[in-house]
């Protein structure tokens, strides 16, 4: 797939919210001469300050497959709510237009498959917005493992620890929910916020098909006055045998840079992945810490069309992060947590919620691969037993 021409015309599905981002990035692109930006799909158009000096006319219009239409588009960005994305994406897919999909790509497995089958079956490339799976330092780390830097893996383990006001799970009608009106969402911490803490531990450990995940356990918890969870683990055994754990809140104390560690019986090697940074320790040696560079995947997106690179984030290689989401949307909903395991904090104009000791059970748990309910906290015990035997394993 390559020959197209540029500048892509391309059209953006959701430029509000985080949408702004990939508007910004469209931008830089369309100043480098590969993409334009041909129309915006929201469904209050954007203002001229909004939208910004595009050098040509933009369309805009809250029909999707109409704008696709009218604007020729050969690519589009799909950044709406989580439960719109498989709908959204095959009807690119049928006017034979490219994707680059937000993630998480779909609020369930089957939803996932539907997308992704769709999208092979009409011959159209699609990636998965993992911006994190764009570092070369995925590679570097792998390749440091392959070489035996810290000799035999014995584990993978993620942390991440933010911070969230309330007001954040209003921000829109999906947000903090586990459905709306009947329908999948599957928003909480594991799946939205540090989905990306998720498939860069798989990335790692090397297991990111389906097929590479034998188990998933799930442990899910909210602080706040929401369906889905905030402060969230979950431990995948993989079809080799391995295990790679996530740890998550966004009820941290602290807000702190996520990060994913390979744990050898010879050293360990961490990355922070929206530093791009690595840090090797092993026995009978210094550390080691080096930075990488990363590929924008929209920018490796146009040139997979135009010279046939390899895209970095195809839909294959979430289908082990989908298990993840698919083994959280069947878990038992999210335990609240009792008012003694959290106090509230003046947060901006509102207030958020803080889980006391959270931020080191987090880091326990990436440095030990361990779930919450086998590090001790109190309020983890009980409940995790529960969560895990109604996992969906």
């Amino acid at each position: 797939m390559s020959g197209a021409s540029l500048p892509l015309p391309v059209v953006l599905a959701g430029a509000r919210g985080h949408g702004r981002v990939h508007l910004e990035n469209i931008r830089r692109l369309q100043h480098a001469g590969l993409v334009r930006l041909a129309g915006v799909c929201e469904l209050r158009p954007l203002t001229d300050e909004e939208l910004g000096s595009p050098g040509e006319p933009v369309a805009q219009s809250d029909d999707f497959d109409g704008l696709l239409a009218a604007t020729g588009a050969r690519i589009a960005v799909i950044c709406t709510p989580i439960q719109t994305h498989t709908d959204l994406a095959l009807t690119a897919a049928r006017r034979g237009v490219h994707l680059l999909l937000e993630k998480p790509p779909a609020p369930s497995y089957a939803e996932f498959r539907r997308m992704a089958d769709g999208v092979r079956a009409a011959g159209v490339a699609c990636q998965i917005g993992f911006q994190s799976l764009g570092s070369d330092a995925v590679a570097a780390v792998r390749g440091l493992v392959a070489d035996g830097a810290v000799g035999e893996v014995r584990g993978v383990g993620a942390a991440g620890a933010w911070v969230r006001g309330e007001a954040y799970f209003r921000r829109a009608p999906w947000a903090g929910r586990r459905r709306l009106d009947g329908v999948d969402v599957v928003d909480g911490a594991l799946t939205n916020p540090l989905a990306h803490a998720v498939a860069t531990a798989l990335a790692l450990d090397g297991s990111v098909h389906t097929e590479d995940v034998a188990d998933v356990e799930p442990e899910l918890f909210r602080a706040n006055a929401i369906e889905s969870d905030d402060t969230s683990c979950v431990r995948v055994t993989t079809a080799r045998g391995g295990r790679v754990t996530i740890a998550a809140t966004l009820c941290a104390e602290t807000a702190a840079e996520p990060y994913v560690m390979v744990h050898g019986d010879r050293g360990r090697i961490t990355f922070w992945y929206k530093q791009d940074r690595v840090l090797l320790q092993r026995a009978g040696h210094g550390p080691v810490e080096t930075v990488h560079g990363r590929t924008d995947l929209l920018e490796n997106l146009v040139s997979h069309l135009t010279d046939g690179t390899d895209l970095l984030v195809p839909p294959e290689a979430t289908g082990a992060f989908m298990r993840v989401v698919e083994a959280v949307r069947t878990a038992p909903d999210p335990v609240a947590l009792p008012d003694g395991a959290w106090r509230p904090e003046p947060f901006g104009d509102g207030a958020r919620r803080v889980v006391a000791g959270v931020d080191a059970l987090v880091a326990a748990s990436a440095e030990r691969t361990a779930l919450f309910s086998e590090l001790g906290a109190d309020w983890a015990r009980p409940a995790a037993l529960r969560q895990v035997q109604g996992a969906g394993r």
